[in-house]
């Protein structure tokens, strides 16, 4: 016997040409019992719906189980949140809020003082002018005023 449409089907099949008709044509002649041997190899990819439907059969004893099954399961029961269970994530938020604020103020402070000390300023800094701005500076006008006093009359110095 002559398979020559079989096999073209087949070739059609393989190039994803076939119309559903046409596929349900190479179904119906790859159920069969007595195939040609060179065919023969295709039969177990066509006829596995029909082997499928016959071995996947459920009968009324498994419904029945499954209806047991769910009849038995207990409600599940409600957890207990504590209130601090149910503020942990917005103490998280607030932690990276409070990273985020903590690093841009620090990347500000080191950007203000770069531009601090350029120009002008760097050589005033480098040269010693105004390092002493604070209180310091009037003990220190006062030690050199009485410095300057006792040095400059030599003959005033009283010593007992």
């Amino acid at each position: 016997m002559d398979y020559k449409y079989i096999e073209q089907l087949l070739e059609r099949y393989w190039k994803c040409e076939t119309t559903l008709e046409e596929e349900e044509i190479l179904k119906t002649f790859f159920s069969q019992e007595e195939l040609p041997v060179n065919l023969l190899p295709y039969k177990a990819l066509f006829a596995y719906e029909q082997e499928a439907m016959k071995a996947e059969t459920l009968d009324d004893e498994f419904d029945q189980k499954i209806l047991s099954m769910i009849g038995e399961e207990e409600k599940p029961k409600a957890k207990v949140i504590t209130l601090r269970r149910r503020l942990m994530p917005l103490f998280k938020a607030a932690a990276v809020v409070a990273i985020f604020l903590t690093l841009g103020n620090a990347a500000q402070m080191a950007s203000d003082s770069d531009s601090n000390y350029s120009g002008e300023n760097l050589e005033q800094v480098q040269k010693g002018a105004n390092v002493a701005l604070g209180d310091s500076a009037s003990i220190d006008s006062l030690q050199q005023s009485s410095i300057e006093s006792a040095t400059a009359a030599p003959g005033n110095v009283i010593i007992k």
